[in-house]
């Protein structure tokens, strides 16, 4: 959703918007599965997750369809769905005491959206405060903060923000900077709760344990004048800097969105709105097809149910083969057998052999064993080459969530990772392949490491790897998914666009047209050559070459949501 701020994005979604309201099914469903995810996040934060979280958001998703008709202009599409958003809000609030609010969250025993978020991004540090921090806020700054957040997050602009809200710009600078004035004493009370001042045990001896504003001044009051809680055992570091390319908190599995209008009849729904508008939208929505997006279906009779959610926390997986065969087709059922490599050699085969020759995209990559560090490569088969040309130049950049580049035309590409664990850890989302017209393979892995290669040979600390360290924490990759090395190299032919997903772990690309020779020259170096390992290389020559993973010919409106099994 970041990226529908860039020229290409606005386009697409000025198209979707413009065929939904036209009464298009599918364009609907990408709009509904495109937006859940910032209108949940932004509901959620502002209620902190009590039991009406689930009925606001569902209120706003069918008043935003009902009323799309009415929507003039699509390039304002976001700040007026926020502005639906707050709305609801804001009348939820009045129909329910802050009694009832609290009781509610009490009842259901489920965690708020402060521990969501924490629970979900695997937030520590500095930035599980903010988070835990939010609770301490009263209803109103609470609504403000969660489109402020979104907005150091990259999911906003201040105008939008502004607009939502229906304030002007300069006084949504006055009311963001008062918020962050009091998020930065509710960090304070999160910070000294978490230590061990004796005075504040004896303050807090009679307290619940739930937030509310009058236990904030006490505590505040408390932290103002003692030595022990005022003082900060590390530099303090601002709010919007740790926010700052924060993942969206997953909607959660099985989240479901009755889009029929509440249930409501076609005649009640008429009243809605215009009587063509809503005759359209009930059309697309008990049209007997299922429409499946990434990470959602909506099904027929309007029901929108999230059935996976891509930021889900990664398990441990367990090792399998380099490349894993596609379902084949029923017209062309794949055989389970191996190709041998077009030449021996003491490295592992990159891909399993079949009997005959294999479909382009049965095989896929997966998670792999290293080989040894002194086993040389096998031969790397030449491709024709023409030459690739990219929209980011001889060396493409990108280091945050919605950077991408275009390729095209005929030859090599070489990623080069960078991941860094020291300015963020935890679950890693993998950049995406969207968009894909002709081949794309991967052809070898070179730069004489993979990532969680150990890193130094002073032998201070052997945690160390490319991936992080004990002191730092660890990138943790998604379940299945291939280890990656320093350099990866892929072979196109066609064009396709890749696209950084920073949400979790922090990480960049480096993306650069190459030849043959340099992978050549790559994978061949070795230990000799002051290199850990010697390259890998996965080409056979043939069809059977893996693809990448997360690679697809569509181009969702999110790059992260594309599957990690690819099917071309």
């Amino acid at each position: 959703m970041r990226t529908y701020v860039d020229a290409e994005a606005g386009r697409h979604w000025r198209a979707t918007i413009a065929a939904a309201q036209a009464g298009d099914r599918h364009a609907l469903d990408e709009l509904v599965a495109g937006w859940l995810p910032l209108v949940y996040n932004v509901v959620g934060r502002a209620l902190n997750g009590h039991a009406d979280v689930d009925d606001v958001v569902q209120e706003t998703m069918l008043r935003a369809v009902g009323n799309l008709g009415s929507l003039r202009d699509p390039d304002s599409f976001r700040s007026w769905l926020l502005a639906i958003a707050m709305r609801q809000v804001r009348d939820r609030a009045r129909r329910r005491t802050a009694a009832r609010l609290d009781e509610n969250t009490a009842l259901d025993g489920t965690p708020d959206f402060a521990e969501l978020t924490v629970l979900r991004l695997q937030l520590e540090g500095q930035r599980r405060e903010v988070a835990e921090a939010v609770r301490w806020l009263d209803d109103e700054d609470r609504q403000l903060l969660s489109l402020w957040w979104m907005e150091v997050a990259g999911e906003l602009t201040r105008g939008e923000l502004a607009a939502a809200v229906g304030i002007s710009r300069p006084h949504a600078a006055v009311r963001v900077q008062r918020v962050k004035e009091r998020l930065e004493v509710s960090r304070g009370i999160v910070r000294a709760l978490d230590g061990a001042c004796p005075g504040l045990r004896d303050l807090t001896a009679r307290w619940t344990g739930r937030p509310d504003s009058v236990w904030r001044k006490r505590l505040a009051r408390h932290i103002r004048g003692c030595g022990y809680c005022g003082g900060a055992s590390e530099s303090v570091v601002p709010a919007e800097r740790l926010l700052a390319g924060i993942a969206l908190v997953p909607v959660p599995v099985g989240f479901a969105i009755s889009l029929a209008f509440g249930g409501k009849t076609a005649a009640a729904a008429a009243g809605t709105a215009s009587v063509g508008w809503s005759a359209k939208v009930l059309t697309a929505l008990t049209k007997p097809a299922v429409a499946v997006t990434a990470g959602a279906t909506l099904a027929a009779g309007g029901a929108y149910v999230a059935v996976q959610t891509p930021d889900d926390p990664p398990g441990r997986a367990a090792v399998a083969p380099t490349a894993a065969a596609a379902p084949a087709s029923p017209a062309a059922p794949a055989s389970g057998a191996a190709s041998p490599s077009p030449s021996p050699s003491p490295s592992p085969s990159p891909s399993k052999s079949v009997k005959k020759a294999a479909r382009y995209g049965s095989v896929v990559d997966a998670v792999d064993r290293a080989p040894a560090p002194d086993a040389p490569p096998a031969a790397l088969p030449q491709r024709p080459a023409s030459g690739v040309t990219s929209s980011g130049g001889a060396h493409a950049t990108m280091n945050h969530r919605g950077d991408s580049v275009t390729l095209s035309g005929q030859g090599y590409v070489l990623v080069r990772w960078q991941i860094s664990p020291r300015y963020r850890s935890g679950a890693l989302v993998m950049p995406s392949w969207t968009g894909l017209r002709g081949r794309l393979f991967h052809v070898a892995s070179g730069g004489g490491r993979r990532m969680d290669d150990p890193v130094g040979t002073d032998g201070t600390d052997g945690t160390v790897t490319g991936m992080g360290s004990a002191a730092t924490g660890y990138t943790v990759l998604p379940s299945g998914a291939q280890q990656m090395w320093q350099n990866e190299y892929f072979y196109l032919t066609g064009t396709v666009t890749l696209t950084v997903n920073e949400r979790g772990a922090d990480y960049g690309l480096s993306v650069f047209p190459t030849t043959w020779d340099a992978v050549e020259k790559d994978v061949t170096s070795g230990p000799g050559q002051g290199a850990r390992r010697y390259g890998l290389v996965r080409d056979t020559g043939r069809d059977d070459t893996p693809v990448p993973q997360y690679v697809t010919r569509e181009t969702p409106a999110d790059p992260a949501t594309v599957p990690q099994r690819s099917r071309v």
